[in-house]
């Protein structure tokens, strides 16, 4: 059977280089980068240099590039600090962001009885900007806006760098969810006005379980996880050493061939439209996810001309075929709920037919595309 993995939104195929990179420092730079030894020193020497790196690339500080055990971590970190630290009383956030923003910040309502406001969205998930200028201007609380920069379901791109200057001229600290963005699009910090942005390594053909946190210098944020120094003080807990070099050569490697590798997994996703198109019609894309432009080029969500007792069989008959594809984040796997994303943004008909999330990597082709289509067609013909 034909083994197509098409689910790169949830993660990714694992560089062979960074694989050699992590298993390089498993074997012989195991020493704890805390310790004052020379194996301690070699091992911190490396963390400090993969940090220098990520900086440098985002037009950053190294001072402000915090790792962590990926982007749930670091999200849950800045809204969780902005609120305890930095006297944020209202988060302004959407209804389609990732579980880590919205659960975080029902939690901090339920807490710290903040404000939560969520901005309005237009028929394809894009943000109403109006709106986020009302609610910003609605009081004089200190607000924190949380919104993502590319969407892990329909891939709308938002304007970050509007929304960044809308929330400067309110005095409001800006943070994004950009674990779907970094890796794949480059990314000065000088020229956007944010405060805190998140990231995760196997999001870029890195290793799980490591990612990181911007944090702008001198934010005022303290440490969430205490214990002991590391991270400078932001985040206790001995290194994972073998995962941050893992990260590092991941991150070098996806922005040394970002312009190669991007238009290549660009023409991917045009293929797939094209193609999906041509053999099944009827299909429909949610969100901008059609487009090449205002979406990203990583993924695509369709939604098929099947009934729902037909749709119910369409995951399982396509693994059954060896096709890896999603229904939606995959940290809603086993849930029954559906995806939230989609009930902000489809009418209770269209919910009615199944939709699927495919997302594409440098690791595709356009000959696992034809045999993932033609399962599809296959399918609707049946």
């Amino acid at each position: 059977m034909q083994k197509v993995y098409l689910d790169n939104a949830a993660t990714t195929q694992v560089r062979k280089e960074v694989i050699e990179r992590m298993q390089q420092a498993l074997s012989a730079t195991y020493g704890n980068p805390s310790s004052t030894h020379s194996f301690g020193r070699s091992a911190k020497t490396e963390v400090e240099q993969a940090r220098k790196t990520i900086a440098k690339t985002l037009n950053a500080k190294p001072s402000e590039i915090v790792f962590t055990s990926g982007g749930t971590e670091a999200d849950n970190m800045i809204l969780r600090c902005a609120v305890r630290d930095l006297g944020v009383k209202t988060i302004i956030t959407s209804k389609i962001e990732h579980h880590a923003v919205l659960h975080t910040a029902e939690e901090l309502e339920k807490e710290y009885g903040i404000k939560l406001h969520f901005v309005d969205l237009d028929g394809k998930g894009n943000p109403d900007l109006k709106h986020l200028e009302e609610l910003l201007q609605a009081d004089s609380s200190k607000k924190l806006v949380s919104l993502m920069h590319v969407n892990n379901e329909i891939g709308n791109i938002i304007d970050i760098d509007r929304i960044g200057q809308l929330c400067k001229d309110a005095d409001a600290l800006f943070h994004s969810d950009t674990v779907q963005s970094i890796g794949h699009y480059e990314w000065d910090v000088e020229k956007t006005p944010i405060d805190f942005f998140t990231a995760a390594a196997h999001k870029f053909h890195g290793p799980k379980g490591i990612g990181f946190a911007f944090i702008r210098k001198n934010s005022g944020l303290k440490p969430l996880i205490f214990g002991g120094s590391q991270e400078r003080g932001y985040r206790a807990g001995t290194e994972p050493f073998h995962n941050i070099v893992g990260l590092e050569e991941a991150f070098v490697k996806a922005y040394d061939n970002l312009k190669a590798e991007s238009t290549s997994v660009k023409e991917l996703k045009a293929y797939f439209v094209s193609k999906i198109k041509e053999e099944i019609p009827e299909v429909e894309f949610n969100g901008l996810s059609g487009e090449m432009n205002g979406s990203t080029y990583t993924l695509a969500n369709v939604r098929l001309p099947f009934d729902k007792q037909k749709g119910l069989m369409l995951s399982f008959h396509l693994d059954m075929k060896g096709i890896a594809c999603s229904r939606g984040s995959a940290c809603q796997s086993g849930s029954n709920l559906g995806s939230h994303v989609l009930q902000e943004i489809l009418s209770e008909e269209e919910l009615e037919k199944p939709s699927l999330r495919f997302s594409f990597s440098k690791y595709n082709t356009k000959e696992e595309i034809d045999y993932a289509v033609g399962v599809l067609r296959e399918f609707a013909e049946s």
